[in-house]
């Protein structure tokens, strides 16, 4: 868990020497925006959060309206410019933006947001791909490397249309590629993140034809597709001058950019973030093809294409963190000092709590779930609730790693990284499935992996 309060910190001897260029990372994470800075040796200078501003409606209905968006990272940005003005008023130099997979913006020919983005967690859609064709249905896995589900951004695409939207002359962003192009950069989408929508087939790395027709729309939906850490033209001065004239560059979906920032690109190790979402991560040197996709779809596991050119992943994802996140609610905890001292509570109590087995049944940390539900057979205390929701999250992550090494040869280690990972009681419940875990050491990797991809961007035409 991440705190969603405005935070906004900077190294006690940072210093921005006359010389040295700034390079600026953006996270459009599901529960927090990040922005943190690096110089040319990759020493953060400054960094912030702001509360990612979702619209929360019935029936967990989730959505982002995109001015809200903008207007979030305007704060960001000048939160972030106050630590840098007294060490330097240069401008940054290059700054990507990295962010969530699915949600997406709908632009017209101006550019112009004509709906919201939907989170991820949005269960809209689910009627819509219940009506896509057979063949489509039957085969959506295999082509995009994708579960067919409302998690998908084709099934907010189908619920929109249905709702009166005309998606004809539209254009599709996903959420840091808006970002990108609010900044004054080109209008693309970058491969990973497309991957993640259910537009691309993941053999040919276009747009899958027949998933276009189910919509009614054409090619033109999706704008040129780039890869991740590539040039996406100049800042302009529309967010300030701060950034005004920096190279700018998407770095793709947030996990695997956390995962490069860590350097776990081998194909013998899990990459497991733990936000609002929990994923697994297994780097593949080549894709694993249309059967295996299908097989993989089965156990809501993704084969899609990496932000690294050339290279595909698995990723497997768990509610963990929403789950946690609501058993914190319940227990009525809202601030570190209280998850704090949950966790020591929790770990004061061994593994498997000290209830009888079944006292507490949890589910809904499947991918294709979400919702908490708790059976309380006997009186429980937060602690014991709090450790049940962990047991029942490994045992979703040991189905999930099961499903994989029946595809890939099985993982020799694990790094941990995300908010969540900062409990010790959730480092505790995941060394019992996951193997060999360590601990990330930074605490935001995906905004430095982003700030890292923007320093490269620029690197080859350094001076030596």
């Amino acid at each position: 868990m991440q705190d969603t309060g405005v935070t906004a910190s900077a190294p006690a001897d940072a210093s921005a020497d006359a010389g040295v260029r700034l390079h600026g990372g953006i996270d459009l994470g599901s529960t927090g925006v990040k922005m943190l800075v690096i110089d040319d040796r990759g020493t953060e200078i400054a960094s912030a959060q702001v509360p990612t501003p979702w619209r929360v409606g019935e029936g967990g209905t989730t959505d982002i309206d995109a001015d809200d968006l903008l207007a979030t990272v305007r704060s960001l940005v000048g939160l972030v410019d106050a630590q840098l003005a007294p060490l330097t008023a240069a401008p940054l130099t290059s700054l990507a933006v990295a962010g969530m997979g699915e949600t997406g913006i709908l632009i017209d020919a101006a550019g112009r947001a004509v709906a919201p983005g939907f989170a991820w967690f949005d269960p809209r859609g689910w009627e819509q791909i219940e009506e896509f064709p057979d063949a489509v249905r039957t085969e959506f896995a295999g082509r995009t490397g994708l579960p067919l589900g409302a998690q998908v951004s084709v099934a907010k695409l189908a619920w929109l249309r249905d709702q009166g939207t005309s998606l004809a002359g539209l254009r599709w962003l996903d959420l840091p590629e808006f970002v990108v192009a609010a900044l004054g950069g080109d209008v693309a989408l970058e491969l990973s993140l497309a991957s993640r929508t259910g537009l691309l087939d993941q053999d040919s790395g276009a747009a899958w034809p027949a998933m276009l027709d189910a919509l009614g729309v054409d090619a033109d939906l999706l704008p040129p597709l780039r890869g991740g850490g590539l040039p996406w033209g100049t800042a302009s001065d529309a967010f300030g001058p701060r950034l005004a004239g920096a190279a700018l560059t998407v770095a793709g979906h947030d996990h695997l950019v956390a995962a490069q920032a860590n350097g776990t690109l081998d194909a013998d190790g899990y990459h497991v973030s733990l936000g609002t979402a929990e994923v697994l991560l297994r780097v593949l040197d080549e894709p694993l093809g249309f059967a295996a996709r299908q097989r993989l779809a089965d156990a809501l596991i993704n084969e899609v294409r990496h932000v690294v050119p050339g290279k595909h992943v698995l990723v497997a994802g768990v509610k963990t963190g929403l789950l946690l996140r609501r058993a914190l609610h319940a227990a009525g905890i809202s601030d570190r000092a209280g998850r704090d001292a949950l966790d020591a509570a929790v770990m004061a109590l061994p593994y498997e709590g000290e209830l009888p087995a079944g006292a507490i049944e949890v589910t809904g940390a499947r991918n294709d779930d979400g919702l908490l539900r708790l059976t309380l057979h006997t009186e429980a205390s937060p602690a014991e609730i709090f450790g049940a929701v962990l047991r029942h999250s490994n045992d979703e992550v040991a189905a999930l790693i099961e499903a994989m090494d029946r595809e890939v040869a099985p993982a020799t280690r694990s790094t941990l990284t995300g908010g969540w990972a900062g409990m010790a009681s959730v480092r505790r419940a995941r060394a019992e499935v996951l193997p060999d875990p360590s601990l990330s050491t930074r605490e935001q990797d995906v905004a430095w992996g982003a700030a890292d991809m923007a320093r490269r961007l620029v690197s080859a035409s350094a001076p030596s």
